[in-house]
């Protein structure tokens, strides 16, 4: 019987995918729900009563492409889970990675009925985005860890008090999008004129969210001091970059659109300007420990040892 096997080249790249596809999601919901389409189908799983397929309407049209285009980013993930089982050398911190996208997906898929049913109630709405951030983080360590040759030792790149800031940017990151969820919630842009908005001050929630932006870049800004001083590598120190320059983008996008009423369009970047920060400060955490690369040649000897 032959069993069809995956290189690690080819797995890394579904892994990509399954990643691309779950960011393209978050940003297609807020498209959705800016647009004021949230419940352009207002039943589950059907459009509308008695009808699967949404009618020639805009709104209707746009939720249920949202629908159809959220059901099929669940390829890439069973192909990730079935390509973790197939992988060779199979490598059980890949299955387990990828496994773990399996029950977040049924969690998201009812909680998008949650989110129909309930009118759009922002809590609900809340948890929808949130744990779409929980999976795209999932999905980033899965990419990353595809990328590192099999067998090799974790070598640390930069002492041990800075792998611990760096673990703390990704907690102080993760709050930060807490807290634009919030923001969010409360905001004028609920998916549909109907939706109830949560009842916190806006101008409070939008000021304590600013407040942990300024913290975090803070951190960022001592952590890049102190990599270059700690002579750590030139990939260490340019994610860090790479996340200093997302992270002034989008508190930059932030505080435009607070001044400027909120417009949809800058909204819809500040929400596309999040998942790039958050996975941006995963993938800047992931690198402050080396496993090695499969894209860096390796020498003849270290080639060896991962053919093994």
């Amino acid at each position: 019987m032959v069993t069809r096997s995956l290189s690690p080249g080819t797995y890394r790249r579904i892994t990509l995918l399954a990643a691309a596809g779950l960011a393209f999601t978050i940003v297609l919901g807020a498209a959705v729900r800016l647009t004021g389409s949230g419940l352009g189908c207002p039943a589950w799983p059907n459009c509308d009563s008695g009808r699967l397929v949404a009618p020639a309407e805009y709104h209707a049209l746009l939720e249920f492409v949202n629908r159809v285009v959220s059901g099929l980013v669940g390829l890439p993930i069973i192909l990730a889970v079935y390509g973790a089982l197939r992988r060779q050398p199979r490598r059980t911190d890949l299955v387990w990675l990828s496994l773990g996208l399996v029950p977040a997906l049924i969690v998201q898929v009812l909680l998008g009925r949650l989110t129909v049913l309930s009118g759009l109630g922002p809590t609900v709405v809340m948890a929808h985005f949130l744990l779409a951030m929980v999976m795209l983080g999932n999905a980033v360590v899965l990419h990353w860890r595809a990328g590192q040759p099999d067998g090799e030792r974790a070598r640390p790149l930069v002492p041990p008090d800075l792998r611990s800031l760096g673990t703390l940017v990704v907690g102080a990151t993760a709050l930060v999008v807490f807290l634009g969820t919030v923001v969010t919630a409360a905001g004028p842009h609920g998916g549909d004129e109907t939706a109830v908005r949560l009842d916190v001050p806006l101008h409070r929630a939008a000021q304590v969210h600013g407040f942990t932006v300024v913290l975090l870049l803070a951190m960022v800004t001592a952590m890049l001091v102190l990599v270059r001083r700690a002579g750590a590598p030139a990939g260490v120190r340019r994610r860090g970059r790479i996340l200093m320059g997302v992270l002034l983008a989008q508190g930059a996008i932030g505080y435009v659109q607070y001044f400027t009423g909120v417009p949809v369009v800058l909204v819809g970047a500040h929400v596309a300007g999040a998942t790039a920060v958050w996975a941006a400060a995963l993938r800047f955490r992931l690198g402050l420990v080396d496993r090695g690369s499969l894209a860096t040649p390796a020498a003849p000897e270290e080639r060896a040892l991962v053919a093994v």
